[in-house]
């Protein structure tokens, strides 16, 4: 085109290919959603489409256009270098509309000077495009290299006084020097940005497709998060795994992807920066989120923040965190400036890593720090930084416990010092293993210089560490001889050792120990960390629980819970719910045992705990109701899912399953299968846990025993026990009383309240042992009297187990007893676990003061939502397995509420159960 060669100032013939729309590259994916929203932003004056390299922006314009989806006829021009001479641009800008065939008036003219436009030149030119008789696009692809401000104000004006005959699209790496602030408050532009140009997974899906690959959905997944739907990154994965054998082994590896980038990234990306910027961007490879402080820390320059503020403006893969003043690189992109600095300076990393810990320690970012420290092979370094800030306890408990623990993981063995031996002691508890836990620490022993917090660090592991040990010292606040030993010292021999009250003067009181040395560590570091408090509360309660101290152990757990309320120690909580919950089980309070317990599972599940880290206690605390309720189904179901949760190393979680492993086979009639789960309980540790496990385990014999008639066996197994408390008593007033002797059996039960706080369950059987005795003795209506209290106490419970379980005496009492008729509706309604009761029935259930529940039938649908809501389904779980909608089942559940009067699921379950309703 002869007349266009004229057209650039310089004489110079225009070049037709900065007019040509660039073809849609092969197996392009068009995405109806972007071509959608860029035909609505056409309808007005401004788009505005910005992406880093390879963000799929021209492909995106080139692909509306081929489709003619326009509102006119569309005009092209890629901008380049070269352009940004108001001259020069100006009279590529009229060579195109020659090009592309929409005629201008003849009186428009054309630029005189490279530099430097006659305004009158644009004032023409708005002109001539109002009076268009259609509108028309101008695309301007790669506008930022014309980066002189006149052209953006000289565009600007062209736009305001074209009217809406012109159309403008604009594409680039970063937004043009428009006044874009003044088109968005008057709802004049359309913006595109990298976030919508990212490919979904099911445009990654097709994108595969169309490279001729099937891809799975796992592999379609992998891609798309590592590239974060990166266009370029899609296809050049997809192009490299055409060539490979694996496909679907690429599309999981990590390193293929980056293999399949890197020169991509390289050249478009990282060579185009200048070398301040690029040593900046090699440097921080090392983290995985970059502040400019710390960018400064190890560039050793003070230009970070102007750095980091313009790749991101840049578009240049670097992208802001939130309203933060950090700042973070797409993963590839990152990967390959780590390649860079192993190839560049490999002896680089370590000094950056430590560099990096110790700013970060100074900045509170304590879990970054003790990573770069690791990663340094600082070791020393990492573990002082765990004792000295006073965060072992984050390694037990909190958002940061799996990441600490895998990192301490492969601290090397032997290091010298208190501080690497306490992180491997935090390190074997996290993982269960406090006998590796104790070991441990017999090395960590504290010379005369340590720090108060190394001091206290060890004191609260050594007394989580006794706790799950169930050796070492006296049950915090116990009288010494509750340990069965003549006094002790400490678990190493040094350190310092407080005295519990009472005759065993001299034994260590690890709970007494911690309180004593937290006043020692700065008040305000420890108010930072709530978990150290919360771990020593529920170590109390552990440690009061293994000596058989369960009422005071129940308030120890409680008041854990009560202080584990942040993110920092809700793996605690967690513990802390499930052993609560086992513990009121064990005890009878049906109600708070299954309430703590769902609590639990919910927490594990919201929380993330992974399942070999969670304990089988709040399965087996739901087991336990549920025996004790009268419900073997629901009690063979919890215990199966315990199963699942291996209480190898949990001695008295082994037992409680063993128990009821044992009270299942003995209720179905099968006496020597009883006595064999109690065969599978492993050995326990001496002292107080050992002999409250023993006690447990001669318990739950002895009935196996009597249920055989044979007391005399029963008796002599209850001989071998050392200690089992009020359990213990009753199972042998049971064992006297079958064997003949009334009399022993009587004195038993007398001695039962000798300062013991009697819980719900050894009240029950006290009273049912004393109505039998009673029976026998010939006074009928003193017994039915006993048995109705019996009722009153184990009503508010649901705890029906002790009279079931009571044997043929009862039945025969309650036959001919008329007072007891209410009592035998209500245990009627549950006994066999199966038989459900009509809502307002008297049996149905009570209140926790004994008031008969009033409740509204539920429809027969409601009742299969609440079954599945029982069984912890989802409400899009309960949808798929009722072949309901969601929204179906909600209106389901919130009519369940108001007819059961509850405002959760767990009380909805509780209160449904106690009618009888499940």
């Amino acid at each position: 085109m002869a007349e266009d060669a004229q057209l650039h100032p310089s004489g110079d013939p225009l070049l037709a290919a900065k007019f040509a729309v660039p073809a849609v590259p092969p197996a392009f994916v068009a995405r109806q959603r972007l071509l959608d929203r860029l035909t609505e932003g056409a309808q007005g004056p401004l788009t505005v489409i910005t992406g880093p390299a390879g963000a799929g922006k021209t492909s995106l314009a080139a692909s509306w256009r081929e489709a003619d989806l326009a509102p006119g006829p569309v005009v092209w021009l890629t901008v380049e270098s070269d352009d940004n001479a108001p001259g020069v641009f100006w009279a590529y800008v009229l060579g195109a509309f020659r090009y592309h065939r929409v005629p201008l008036p003849d009186g428009v003219g054309s630029p005189s000077s490279a530099d430097s436009v006659d305004h009158s030149l644009i004032v023409r030119l708005a002109s001539a495009l109002a009076q268009l008789p259609e509108p028309v696009v101008l695309v301007l692809d790669g506008l930022e290299h014309a980066g002189v401000h006149d052209i953006a104000a000289e565009l600007d004006f062209v736009l305001a006084h074209a009217g809406p005959s012109l159309r403008l699209v604009l594409i680039g790496r970063v937004d043009p020097a428009l006044p874009l602030h003044r088109y968005r408050a008057e709802a004049r532009v359309c913006e595109i940005r990298r976030s919508e140009l990212a490919f979904t997974p099911q445009e990654t899906a097709q994108l595969l497709r169309c490279h001729g690959l099937t891809p799975s959905q796992e592999s379609v997944g992998a891609l798309t998060d590592r590239t974060q739907g990166w266009a370029a990154g899609l296809r050049l994965c997809a192009l490299a795994m055409q060539r490979t054998e694996d496909a679907e082994h690429f599309a999981q590896s990590f390193a293929a992807s980056q293999n399949a980038v890197a020169d991509y990234l390289t050249a478009e990306v990282l060579a185009a920066q200048p070398a301040a910027t690029q040593d900046l961007l090699i440097r921080t490879s090392i983290l995985s989120h970059v502040h400019p402080g710390l960018a400064d820390a190890l560039t050793g320059r003070d230009d970070g923040e102007r750095i980091l503020g313009r790749l991101v403006r840049d578009n240049a893969f670097v992208e802001p965190i939130g309203d933060t003043s950090w700042y973070r690189c797409h993963p590839l992109f990152a990967e390959v400036l780590r390649a860079h600095l192993r190839s560049r300076s490999p002896a680089l990393g370590a000094p950056l890593h430590r560099e990096a810990a110790r700013w970060l320690d100074g900045h509170d970012r304590l879990t970054d720090a003790i990573e770069h420290a690791a990663a340094a092979d600082d070791w020393p370094y990492a573990a002082g930084l765990l004792v000295d800030r006073l965060a072992a306890g984050r390694l037990l408990t909190g958002p940061d416990s799996h990441r600490l623990e895998r990192l301490f993981r492969s601290m090397p063995d032997g290091l010298p010092g208190a501080a690497p031996a306490l992180a491997a002691a935090a390190c074997a508890l996290a993982r269960g293993d406090a006998t590796a836990g104790r070991k441990h620490l017999a090395g960590a022993r504290p010379n005369g210089d340590a720090t108060p917090e190394c001091l206290l660090t060890r004191a609260v592991l050594r007394l989580l560490t006794d706790a799950d040990t169930g050796t070492g010292t006296t049950a915090p606040g116990a009288p010494a001889s509750a340990n069965g030993g003549d006094g002790g010292d400490d678990v190493d021999g040094c350190g310092p050792a407080t005295e519990a009250p009472g005759p065993g003067r001299g034994t260590p009181d690890p709970d007494r120990e911690v309180r004593a040395l937290a006043e020692g560590v700065d008040r305000e570091l420890l108010d930072r960390h709530p978990e150290i408090e919360a771990l020593r509360l529920y170590g109390r309660g552990r440690a009061l629980l293994a000596a058989g101290h369960r009422s005071e152990a129940r308030e120890a757990f409680a008041a854990a819970l009560a202080a584990a309320t942040d993110e920092q120690t809700w793996t605690v909580r967690y513990h802390c719910l499930g052993a609560l919950a086992l513990a009121e089980a064990v005890d009878g309070l049906l109600r708070e045992a299954e309430a703590h317990a769902l609590d639990g599972i919910k927490a594990a599940e919201e929380h993330g705990i992974p399942v070999d880290r969670r304990t089988p206690r709040c399965h087996l605390a739901l087991a336990s109701v549920s025996a004790d309720r009268g419900d073997l189904t629901g009690a063979a179901r919890h215990l199966a899912a315990a199963r699942s949760h291996p209480p190898a190393r949990d001695v008295p979680a082994a037992a409680e399953a063993a128990v009821l492993r044992s009270r299942l086979e003995l209720a179905h009639g099968r006496a020597a299968a009883a006595l064999s789960a109690l065969d599978d309980v492993p050995v326990a540790a001496d002292g107080p846990a050992g002999a409250e496990v023993a006690g447990r385990i001669a318990v739950a014999r002895c009935s196996v025993h009597l249920g055989r008639g044979d007391p005399a066996t029963a008796l002599a197994v209850l001989g071998e026990a050392s200690t089992g408390g009020p359990a213990l008593a009753i199972a042998s007033a049971a064992a006297h009383l079958a064997a003949g002797d009334g009399a022993q059996a009587r004195r038993l039960l007398a001695g039962l309240t000798g300062g013991e706080r009697v819980t719900p369950a050894v009240r029950v059987r006290a009273e049912l042992l004393d109505a039998q005795l009673t029976a026998f003795e010939g006074d009928t209506a003193k017994a039915a009297s006993l048995v109705a209290g019996a009722v009153r106490t184990a009503r508010p419970h649901g705890l029906r187990a002790p009279f079931t379980e009571a044997g043929p005496w009862l039945r025969h009492l309650l036959a001919r007893a008329p007072g007891l008729s209410d009592a035998g509706a209500w245990l009627k309604g549950r006994a066999a676990g199966a038989e459900k009761r009509p809502a307002g029935d008297p049996g149905s259930g009570d209140t926790a003061d004994g008031s008969p529940l009033i409740v509204e039938q539920l429809s027969p649908r409601e009742c299969d939502v609440l079954r599945c809501a029982a069984q912890m389904m989802s409400t899009d779980e309960i949808a798929v397995e009722l072949f309901l909608s969601v929204n179906t089942v909600k209106t389901h559940l919130k009519s369940v509420y108001r007819k059961l009067s509850v405002s959760r699921r767990s009380e909805a379950v509780r209160r449904a159960r106690d009618a009888g309703m499940l």
